[in-house]
């Protein structure tokens, strides 16, 4: 859940108080700011001295502020904290407001993540009813926290703008610095051949953006054709499907029909009827989004809708589509030379399976090749021994 104005304020989970009294629960009535900081960040550190001036003026009006130490850069909690304590010794003998340590981060995960707020210093303001009522900068604070004091701020329109704005900025940042480790595990996996843990980063990963296309499409890929878990694959593929089919999206429905036809994959276990009829449906949309008698480029969905249609025991018609995907290369619309090289190749290499013949694009031919899957008998594809 986005934590965001109006929002409940989370829990207060620290490792312990290093200076102040503990602070257990939000008191009605009151106004915090919760402070997240570190001794190594300059600006956190500058950002100190207007606190405590913040502290000293409104504490008759109920202010309560709490510094949360959450990223302190030590190899272990008792190295973190003792460093912590002598900085706050040495640094900060005069400070007037609480000061939390939290080292395991779990006021990180609680405040800051669901709030997209990336770096520090961070602010959040805990309003008198126990609701967040600012998240930003704290050299915003003297600006907005009289406001918040007189209960003015939550109900503007200025506060709504803000915090909609606030998001959409940090939500991009805070996504993709949360989605690193994640790919660091999963390609960690998948040079290991490491199924099982691959599969755990992507389920973290669509956790976080489960609308993610490369997300969807790897959970699929390694269920079906890596762990070969039809039970648990086949919901996720049919989900897939439907998702993409939803979405209206020729880059969705070619990512599905991939899985469900490449050569490269190994389709022997996956439901022949159900597969097929997955196929027929793709297709059909595919060619109702981008039809033959229009000019826009079929290079890219066209080859994948062949092959449903060539193991399906249609291979005119795969042929055709794999024509009219040539043509585009050399249609209205300019292709890139690049793009042009990239797809080329494989084009050739199916109208030549197709037909039987070889065939050529200028300089380029192909002869056709024995690991297309086979035009099947009364509709069904054969089963393959590679795992490819």
């Amino acid at each position: 859940m986005v934590l965001q104005m109006k929002s409940p304020a989370p829990s207060i989970k620290v490792d312990t108080w290093l200076r102040g009294e503990p602070l257990t629960n939000f008191q009605p009535g009151k106004v915090y700011i919760v402070e997240f900081w570190a001794t190594w960040c300059e600006l956190c550190v500058a950002e100190m001295l207007e606190l405590m001036r913040l502290q000293e003026k409104y504490k008759g009006g109920g202010l309560e502020v709490v510094g949360v130490a959450a990223d302190e850069d030590a190899p272990t909690a008792v190295e973190a904290r003792t460093k912590l304590d002598a900085w706050l010794t040495e640094k900060c003998w005069n400070l007037n407001y609480r000061i939390a340590f939290d080292y395991p981060g779990e006021m990180k995960k609680l405040w800051r993540e669901p709030s997209f707020s990336v770096g520090i210093p961070t602010s959040f303001v805990v309003d008198r009813d126990g609701h967040i009522a600012f998240i930003g900068h704290p050299s915003q604070l003297d600006e907005f926290l009289p406001k918040v004091l007189n209960g003015s701020w939550r109900i503007s329109d200025k506060a709504k703008a803000a915090d909609t704005e606030r998001i959409a900025t940090s939500e991009p940042m805070a996504r993709e610095q949360a989605l690193q480790p994640i790919d660091d595990r999963f390609w960690a996996a998948v040079k290991l051949e490491d199924w099982k843990t691959a599969l755990w980063a992507i389920e973290e990963g669509i956790a976080l953006m489960p609308d993610d296309i490369n997300f969807r499409l790897a959970h699929a890929h390694l269920l079906l054709h890596k762990i070969q878990d039809m039970w648990t694959g086949l919901p996720v593929m049919r989900e897939f499907v439907r998702d993409a089919i939803d979405k209206n999206s020729q880059d969705w429905m070619v990512s599905a029909l991939d899985q469900l036809f490449h050569p490269a994959n190994d389709h022997s276990r996956l439901p022949p009827a159900e597969r097929f009829a997955m196929g027929k449906e793709l297709s059909e949309h595919i060619l109702a989004l981008n039809p033959p008698q229009g000019d826009s480029p079929k290079f890219r969905s066209y080859p994948a809708v062949a092959r449903y249609y060539y193991e399906n025991g249609n291979n005119d018609r795969a042929i055709e589509l794999v024509e009219l995907a040539l043509q585009s290369l050399d249609g209205p619309e300019p292709v890139p030379d690049e793009l042009k090289k990239q797809h080329l190749p494989d084009l050739l290499q199916a109208l030549a399976t197709y037909r039987g013949v070889k065939v050529c694009y200028g300089a380029l031919c192909a002869a056709p090749q024995n690991n297309f899957p086979k035009v099947p008998k009364r509709g069904r594809p054969r089963r393959k021994n590679n795992k490819g």
